[in-house]
C-alpha cells in the first residue's frame, strides 16, 4: 500500500471509488472529481494537496487538504473528501492519509478542521488528536497543529 501525492488526476481515476462511495448513498467523492475536472477544486492554492491510497496501481483511498473556505483566515486547512473503499477499510488507510495530509498541514496551517457525520470517521479523527466542536455548524473536529501534541507523527 502507497499513498502519493497528487498533482494530476487522469480522467477516471475516481472511477471505483465514486460507485463504491455511491453505494453507501455519499457524493462527496463524485463531487471531488466533478470540481476538478471543472477547475473549481484542484488543490493547488498555497499548502493545499491531494492524496491517494493505491494497491498496485489502483486508488483504494483519497483525501485532500484545502485552505479552510468556512474560515477567515488562510493559515486553516480542512481536510476534504477523504474516503477508503469499502473493501479496505480497517487497514490503516484512512490513518496513513489523515497522517499525510497533517505532515503536509505542518509549517503552513496553524489549524486543521472537517466536518463528518460518519461515527467510524469520527472515531478516526479523534484517535488522531482532532478534538470534537459541536457547536460550528461547519465542523465537527478541529486539530491544532502548531504545537506539536506528541499524538502526531513527525516527517521523516
Amino acid at each position: 500500500m502507497e499513498i502519493q501525492r497528487l498533482s494530476h488526476l487522469a480522467p477516471g481515476e475516481l472511477l471505483t471509488l465514486i460507485a463504491d462511495s455511491e453505494t453507501q448513498g455519499l457524493r462527496f467523492v463524485r463531487r471531488l472529481a466533478d470540481e476538478w475536472t471543472d477547475g473549481v477544486n484542484r488543490f493547488d492554492r498555497p499548502g493545499e494537496a491531494l492524496f491517494f491510497a493505491r494497491d498496485g496501481s489502483s486508488a483504494v483511498g483519497v483525501g485532500g487538504l484545502n485552505i479552510d473556505p468556512y474560515a477567515d483566515d488562510t493559515t486553516v486547512g480542512r481536510v476534504r473528501h477523504l474516503y477508503v473503499l469499502s473493501a479496505y477499510r480497517r487497514r490503516g488507510i484512512g490513518e496513513r492519509l489523515v497522517t499525510a495530509i497533517i505532515d503536509a498541514a505542518r509549517g503552513r496551517f496553524s489549524t486543521l478542521r472537517l466536518r463528518t457525520s460518519n461515527p467510524d470517521a469520527a472515531r478516526l479523527y479523534e484517535r488522531m488528536g482532532f478534538a470534537r466542536r459541536p457547536v460550528e455548524a461547519d465542523c465537527t473536529h478541529m486539530l491544532e497543529i502548531a504545537v506539536r501534541s506528541g499524538r502526531e507523527r513527525t516527517a521523516p
